[in-house]
């Protein structure tokens, strides 16, 4: 899988619990049950860079898929936050308790 070479958006559709446990320096949260209300306001330029992310890839390719079909066109499935962290040369942070 390669990723976009300008500076993707970051978008980890966790839910807020699992992504206080660690996400992406700098990656937005968007819940995949959010993903239909929420992501014109969040994403709304459809042609820019967005890699997707979560646990192991399954969510975010669904998120992904969804994203395609709403016309976004540079959407990659990046799998899980360690792989997208490692290829961005990103942290991994987490929130304070």
């Amino acid at each position: 899988m390669a990723l976009p070479s300008s500076r993707p958006i970051v978008v980890d559709v966790l839910s807020p619990g699992e992504f206080a446990v660690g996400h992406v320096a700098g990656s937005v949260n968007l819940p995949l049950n959010m993903l239909p209300d929420a992501a014109c306001d969040i994403l709304p330029e459809r042609d820019a860079p967005i890699v997707l992310c979560c646990v192991s890839g399954a969510r975010s390719e669904m998120a992904a898929q969804w994203l395609r079909a709403q016309g976004y066109t540079q959407v990659t499935n990046g799998g899980s936050v360690g792989a997208v962290a490692l290829r961005l040369a990103n942290a991994i942070e987490k929130e304070n308790a």
